[in-house]
């Protein structure tokens, strides 16, 4: 085994996202591990945080499709690798993990994939097109639900000589404390989004597209409105529309439509999400597509807020029934409209101590010390 492990991360773009966040920080992780770290990436907000003395910051255009750029970055990855002596490559997206392939091919280097979602397909060269994501040396999926998904969905791909395993994707428990968040903090946020004393808040995070969900969750809404009036809660929905302006134009209409204009707040985006947390009663995930992990729920159970989330994909290996959150039906209104009435009926106590199980779960089996502890294990296993 070489004295000293380089590993190069590859990623379209360095985002707030799960599979970006994991990225930061095995890079960060590596380098504390004396091994030497770098990422190559178009960009992004995440980039502006990384340490230059530890890790090494190469920028590409490999968020691109198109495949004279593809040929144009294996050729410049072959180059980096041979330059910098590079151990081991880690794709974490399907365009830059074909030049990866390549690159690694041409190099003899290992070859290491990350599987963060479920990658629509609806014909086979869509499905070829993703199956570079499991030809590689090994194939990390970020949830048992992701590792059944890939053995049902690309067998055909997958070769029993290389490794495939699951390792939790983590989230930094440390930046994720309520007990870190300061008071002012949060009376800001509560101003600056216009919240009002004595109301119950639920945090609906999530970009706003329409398999997170916020069309059931304002249906949801309605029928506890019916049921409860509408003075119980303020429901604050956070995310940005990227572009999508008639999904928000209609999320709107809705509001309008069911007379929640007093109590649902759109929120395009919040940089200080721990305090977006603490702030809140409990909050929600209501996507109707299983989600491949689930951050949001990790984070609100993370900051000892108890979850309301739909009973598929990630959230239910994240999620304690009962004892961290609540699980529904996906995609069923009334049997969430019946969850959020339960929520917002239980007791001060009952609610504090759903979060300090929460908190307890996201230590136990989903924080980033374990997450890049394993991936850092696996990469020393498959050098050796």
């Amino acid at each position: 085994m070489p004295t000293k492990l380089k590993v190069l991360q590859v990623i379209p773009k360095l985002g707030y996202g799960g599979a970006e966040t994991g990225c930061f920080d095995i890079a960060h992780y590596l380098n504390e591990n004396n091994c030497k770290s770098y990422i190559i990436t178009s960009g992004g907000e995440l980039t502006k945080f990384i340490n230059k003395k530890k890790v090494k910051l190469i920028k590409l255009p490999v968020q691109s499709k198109n495949p004279i750029i593809m040929l144009f970055n294996t050729i410049i990855i072959s180059l980096i690798i041979l330059f910098c002596n590079i151990n081991i490559v880690h794709a974490r997206s399907r365009a830059p993990a074909w030049s990866c392939f390549f690159a690694s091919k041409i190099t003899g280097r290992k070859f290491v994939t990350t599987f963060h979602g479920t990658y629509n397909f609806n014909n086979k060269i869509k499905k070829f097109y993703n199956s570079v994501m499991v030809r590689s040396d090994l194939i990390i999926a970020g949830s048992n639900f992701i590792f059944t998904h890939i053995n049902e969905n690309y067998s055909e791909y997958l070769n029993t000589k290389k490794k495939f395993l699951v390792i939790f994707r983590g989230i930094n428990t440390d930046y994720f404390d309520p007990s870190t968040t300061l008071e002012k903090d949060e009376d800001d946020l509560f101003k600056l989004w216009e919240l009002k004393v004595g109301k119950k808040i639920i945090l609906f995070p999530g970009r706003l597209t329409s398999w997170k969900g916020q069309e059931m969750f304002l249906e949801s809404i309605n029928k506890v409105n019916i049921k409860l009036g509408h003075d119980a809660f303020i429901a604050v929905i956070l995310g940005s529309d990227q572009g999508r302006d008639l999904y928000k134009k209609k999320l709107i209409r809705l509001v309008e439509q069911y007379r929640l204009t007093n109590q649902v707040k759109f929120i395009e985006n919040c940089k200080n999400m721990p305090v977006a947390y603490k702030i809140s009663n409990f909050v929600v995930s209501a996507s109707i597509d299983p989600e491949a992990f689930g951050r949001i729920s990790v984070e609100a159970q993370s900051m000892q807020k108890p979850i309301l989330a739909s009973n598929i994909g990630g959230s239910k290996e994240t999620i304690i029934d009962n004892k961290t959150g609540i699980l529904f039906e996906a995609g069923n209104s009334e049997e969430m409209s019946q969850k959020i009435i339960e929520l917002l009926n239980l007791d001060e106590s009952t609610l504090n101590q759903m979060g300090i199980e929460g908190r307890k779960n996201v230590i136990n089996k989903f924080n980033v010390e374990k997450m890049c502890f394993s991936t850092y294990s696996e990469y020393k296993k498959l050098i050796n």
